[in-house]
């Protein structure tokens, strides 16, 4: 009968954090929500464009781009996804996961350009109040707000785990806040004539889509700038690894995000000369305490002797 030889350290790699779908659920569900979404607001741009036309309503034709952008911002979530999921190659050697912060990035940075152009137009309205718009473009504003709610609500669940789903997400939201202000100063224009209504909401929804977007491209750049994870401290995980035993000191600690779910640590680490022969095992237990305390299961370790590479012992000393 053979017997079971696993070392005691050989549970080091850990490799079942992190890699879980980050999304919530099925990748293939996800993607046909997305899709969904994406025909949902290609039928209403169609209709609105047709409708346009035919009615002579310049509003109408507007309000189809506008939604348009949405789809657009849909299509490259949807983009960004499906190139998430390919694996690593020898060109892209850590895998294509970061196509969704750079999908992000690109739709957070219009919603702030459109954030912008809003106070320009509830600024130029403010000064020449528009003429007065019938009900049609009220009712137009509602179908527009019914479409932009299916389709949060198609994508609310991905967006609470996914920056790139999070960024399209708020698209349309900010386009449904868009339609309840077209359908809230339209209709207290038509009955009371109140005029600047229009761009005192309008500005109230610039400055909503601005302060979201603000706070959402932070953590966008910081990933794309390869910062260390928000929630994990690089003096930390250097503590955490210099108290395995047989190590004398670490340094060169860096500490980044691959993607959203992963983080990865690379570190050069001080042990001493007669422990080289335990290299493998310790180098194991320094993985195995990253995989437990932090999460992190990608880590490139750098094992040498005080005097050996760069650990001089200024640099040993400073560290541990």
């Amino acid at each position: 009968m053979p017997h079971d030889h696993s070392h005691p350290h050989g549970h080091s790699h850990g490799h079942h954090h992190g890699h879980h779908h980050h999304h919530g659920i099925d990748p293939g569900a996800g993607d046909r929500r997305v899709a969904a979404a994406v025909g949902v607001n290609l039928l209403l741009t169609v209709a609105q464009i047709v409708g346009g036309v035919l009615s002579g309503s310049v509003a109408l034709i507007a309000d189809a781009i506008h939604n348009l952008s949405d789809a657009i911002s849909l299509v490259i979530a949807f983009a960004a996804r499906r190139i998430a999921r390919r694996p690593a190659d020898g060109g892209m050697t850590f895998g294509y996961a970061r196509a969704e912060v750079v999908a992000a990035l690109v739709n957070y940075t219009t919603l702030i350009v459109i954030g912008l152009y809003l106070i320009y137009e509830a600024a130029m309205r403010l000064v020449d109040p528009p003429e007065v718009q019938g009900w049609t473009v009220v009712a137009l504003a509602a179908v527009a707000l019914v479409i932009d709610l299916v389709t949060v609500l198609l994508t609310l669940r991905m967006a609470k785990t996914s920056m790139n789903i999070r960024a399209a997400f708020l698209h349309n939201l900010a386009d449904a806040a868009s339609s309840v202000a077209v359908i809230v100063a339209g209709s207290l224009i038509l009955l009371y004539d109140w005029r600047l209504v229009d761009p005192l909401v309008t500005l109230g929804i610039a400055g909503y889509i601005l302060w979201h977007a603000g706070a959402e491209v932070g953590p966008v750049i910081r990933l794309l700038m390869l910062g260390a994870p928000p929630d994990i401290d690089r003096e930390t995980v250097r503590d955490e690894m210099a108290q395995v035993p047989g190590v004398l000191g670490v340094h060169h600690v860096h500490l980044w995000q691959i993607d959203e779910a992963r983080a990865s640590v690379e570190a050069h680490v001080v042990v001493a000369p007669e422990t080289q022969a335990q290299f493998p095992q310790l180098s194991r237990a320094i993985k195995s305490r990253l995989a437990d305390r932090f999460g992190i299961t990608h880590s490139t370790l750098e094992m040498e002797v005080p005097g050996s590479g760069c650990a001089t012992p200024a640099h040993a000393a400073e560290t541990a």
